[in-house]
Order: structure tokens, then sequence, then C-alpha cells
């Protein structure tokens, strides 16, 4: 006998509908083709457990299974309760009310038969509604997840015998605590990128540092790379750290997307709604370029995917390995990173904003107002290439962090904090997407073309002769001229200003202290 049972693989942060068919004929075997991964041709051994365990017996004739389409590769353990199904159908053990095909049904399988949460429930739960199923069947540990969706019956549960009593009959009293409730739908105030034990630092807690401050004002009112040089202890780690206090909350279509890439990486186990905070990802130098961008045999998102619409912190920038680092260009670019393989070629979203901190020079004292630096000059030339001109050009602001003083460590001086200065970047993120309302994909003036840039960033006479003298006295590329009219105009939103003035404009150059043949000179 055939039975057709309808399951969802994960292709990238996406979902396909698998159709898993189990056909129990004459002869002796068991065998599933489709391109199975090993954890799926385990999948056999687990389910004739569960079968065996919950008082049904696995049949002694031959059963074929067959992932369809069966060009597309599968992993992962969660087509373990499809197939544990369609076998108890197929050898007529299970006879339903219900046609099974009507159900989008995914789970891993214990021995016992009880079922494990899986990854990726958000994005197989948004293809379910999408082709119009009539509900999807999951894990109790994936109920949350799913209910995100609006307008999906979400059926979860605990064990094998209680998917087995709802298909033999839908009204089983079981259902009414496992049918989610959809008024839960929405964006959770509370949930945080962030774990539970982690605090974000307020920007009233950060001493001094006014200049900088102002500067992560600034970036993240229109989305603008950043990147602090100073010395240790100067409080470059704490300020990027307090940027996510002043960051907006994520849209409900960032929010979506964000929760989507969060689901497929496993990473949404305990959540119960989705993201609201923009996340705040902080590698250590010692990861490698496939764990940065994304990839493997099986392609998942990497760190830039799961600091989409958030932050991308690289704390000692220079430690990171070279290959590393430049594979930030494109995504930085374009905001999203394309994966190749032999027999597939993904795209995850990647628009992120990169926070990168470094010291002067490797013993971090090059041009200490206190401090000796210990360094040679090839060695503080050899250290500082570590991060390529194009690279640098690809960053908005390049701030120079000067050591705190004892008087404003100690000082009681008035300190605007995260949320006064959140009202601002919000306030200006409002002045963009009025702009912008018009422009598929344009969000930030960070995301502005040449195109726009022409459209948006008009200037006076007088600010274009200020803009062209900076360009000849400090030789600026084209990406950077590009990088100081976005910021000037970041700068002008903040003030509410319609046009971009020369004091925009002004604060927009200095904030390229790295073109500078004298940026790490303090100034008494």
């Amino acid at each position: 006998m055939l039975v057709k049972i309808k399951g969802s693989a994960l292709l990238g942060i996406d979902a396909i509908t698998i159709t898993i068919e189990v056909n129990v004929s004459m002869g002796q075997g068991y065998c599933i083709v489709g391109l199975p991964d090993s954890a799926v041709k385990e999948s056999l051994d687990r389910t004739e457990s569960a079968i065996k365990a919950n008082g049904f017996h696995m049949p002694r004739t031959k059963v074929v299974i067959n992932l369809s389409p069966a060009d597309l590769k599968k992993t992962g353990a969660a087509f373990d309760l499809p197939i544990a199904l369609g076998i108890l159908a197929a050898s007529e053990q299970l006879q339903t009310t219900v046609p099974l095909d009507q159900y989008l049904i995914m789970g891993e399988l214990g021995l016992d038969g009880y079922l494990h949460p899986i990854k990726g429930v958000l994005a197989m739960a948004m293809q379910a509604k999408e082709e119009g199923f009539s509900s999807i069947i999951i894990p109790w540990a994936n109920k949350e997840e799913a209910a995100m969706v609006d307008q999906l019956p979400v059926f979860a549960f605990n064990h094998i015998a209680e998917v087995i009593a709802f298909l033999k009959d839908p009204l089983y009293e079981r259902i009414e605590d496992a049918k989610m409730d959809q008024s839960k739908n929405g964006v959770s105030k509370s949930h945080s990128s962030f774990s539970s034990t982690q605090s974000i630092p307020d920007f009233s807690e950060v001493k001094g540092q006014f200049y900088c401050k102002r500067a992560l004002e600034v970036a993240s009112a229109g989305g603008h790379n950043i990147i602090m040089i100073g010395p240790p202890g100067a409080g470059k780690t704490m300020l990027a750290k307090s940027i996510v206090s002043i960051l907006p909350p994520l849209s409900k279509m960032e929010a979506l997307e964000t929760s989507k890439i969060y689901s497929v990486s496993g990473k949404m186990t305990n959540s119960k709604q989705l993201l609201s905070q923009r996340p705040f990802r902080q590698p250590h130098h010692t990861l490698s370029a496939i764990a940065m961008i994304g990839g493997g045999s099986f392609p998942q998102p990497g760190e830039i995917s799961l600091a989409h619409n958030g932050v991308l912190f690289l704390d000692e920038l220079p430690e990171f390995n070279r290959s590393v680092i430049e594979v930030l260009r494109q995504p930085m670019e374009e905001g999203i990173v394309a994966i190749a393989r032999a027999k597939m070629s993904l795209q995850f979203p990647a628009r992120f904003m990169l926070m990168a901190s470094m010291n002067p020079c490797p013993c971090g004292f090059y041009n200490h107002p206190q401090k000796e630096c210990l360094c040679s000059p090839s060695s503080i030339q050899k250290y500082m290439h570590k991060i390529s001109g194009p690279l640098l050009d690809r960053i908005d602001l390049h701030i120079e962090v000067t050591p705190v003083l004892y008087e404003e460590l100690r000082g009681n001086e008035p300190i605007d904090n995260s949320a006064i200065i959140a009202k601002r970047v919000k306030k200006a993120r409002a002045i963009q997407q009025q702009r912008f309302k018009l422009e598929e994909g344009l969000y930030t003036n960070a995301q502005m073309n040449s195109g726009q840039l022409k459209k948006y960033c008009i200037l006076s006479d007088s600010a274009e002769a200020l803009l062209k003298n900076a360009m000849q006295k400090f030789q600026l590329s084209a990406r950077a001229f590009d990088r100081i009219l976005k910021v000037s105009r970041s700068i002008a939103d903040l003030e509410g200003s319609d046009s971009i003035q020369i004091s925009h404009l002004s604060e927009a150059i200095q904030y390229r202290n790295l073109d500078r043949s004298n940026w790490g000179q303090y100034k008494e």
C-alpha cells in the first residue's frame, strides 16, 4: 500500500515542501531514497524502536521510503515522525478520518516515541500557510515558535501516541491543550537576542567619551558601519555593547526576517515570540571564514546573517584572520551573502551594522599621552596593514577613542541616558522611513546607492567647496566620498533638517580619522 505524507526541508533560511512516500509491498528489506543524509538514513532504526514501543509492529515485508523531490538533499532527524506515520498507515495499522496529506508533519522521535524539538519550525510554518495546508503537526517544544504565523492552526504533541490518537479522531481531548492560542501572535517586547544573564550597558554608565558617544548616535541613526581606534581600557568594548540600548526596536517585517534566521539555526528553542531587539553578535577572533559568512556541506547561516538587522561587533579587528574579515566586503555592500556549492547556490540575508575596535599598535600605546609605545615603526605599520584599505573604505565612521581622564571618571556632569538618545535615533529613523517609502529595499541612509545620493543629498555651493577641499587634502576615494554624504544626511536627520548644512558636512568629515596622516595624535 502506498501512502503520502507532507513534510518540509530547509533550503537556506526558507522551507520547501517534501512529499514522504511510503510503500509497503511484497519482498524484504527497508530502504530510504531521495538523497537522505546519515541522520535521515538512521531514521529507520529510531522509527522501528518507537513503533514497537507503542504496541505496533514493523512490517516484515519490503518498505520503500522516497523523499520527493529526489534531487534535493535531505538532512536532519525531523523526518522521523512523518516516516513512522507513513509506515503505520501503509501497513494498515493506522486508519485516519482525514487524509494525511492535509497536514504538514515534522518531528524527531526518541526510541520510546517521545517527540524532540526540531530546527526551522518558523520557516516551515510560513511555508505551510503559503501552500494552504489545513494545519501543522509538530513537537510540543516548538509550539510557540509555530504560533508566530498568523491564521495557521498548530497542533503540538509530546509523544507519537498522542499524534496517532489525534489522527484517528481529530476531536481527541488532548488537542484542546495542544492547539495554540492565535492571539499570542505578535512581537514580544520582553525577548532579547542577548542571553537572560547578559545585561546591556546604558550610555549614562560610560564616563567621558562624549565625541565617541555622539559618533555612535550618528551611526545608529543611519545604520552606518563604525570602527573605534584607541588604547586598552579606553572603553571601546563598553561603548560597542551600549549601542544596543539606543537602536530602535525591530519592525514586524524585520522581526520576522531575523527570527526566521534564528529558527533555522536552532537558536529559538526557548523563544515564545518573534525577536524584538536587534541582535548583537560578538564572535571570537579565532572563528573561520565559513563561520563568519555561513556555509558547510549543507549551508547554514553564519555570524553576519545572525547579525541581520542588528550589529556585528568585531573586537580587536587586526587579530582576526585576514581572510575572515576580507569576506565582509561583498555583504557590507549588498546586504546579502551568496553561498555556492556544487549542487546548489543559496543566499542568506546579511544587512548588518558593522562595529569594530582595534588598538593603534601591537602594544596598544602608540601616541598615548602618558604611556610609552614599545613597538617599532615597522611593527606598527605591519599591524595597521592587517586591515585593508578597501575594507576601511566601506566603514563610514573612523573614531579615535582617547583615554578617559580622572576628572571625567569621578565627575557628576549630567549625561544623556540611553532612553533619551534612543528617542532621537528613533525620530531620525522615522524621517528616513518616510523619505524612502517609495524606494524598495531601502530603509536607512547607509543603504543609499549613487543615484539615491544625488537625489537625497543635495549640497549648497559652499558645502560643495568644503567637500572638494577635503577630498583633495585627504586624498579620499570615491567610496569615502559617498560615505561622507551618507553620514552628513544622518546628522541632518538627527537635527530634523531637510537639507545638509556645512556643519553637518564638517562633522561627517571629522569622522574619517583613518584617512588622515596624523590620525593617531592625541590633542591636549
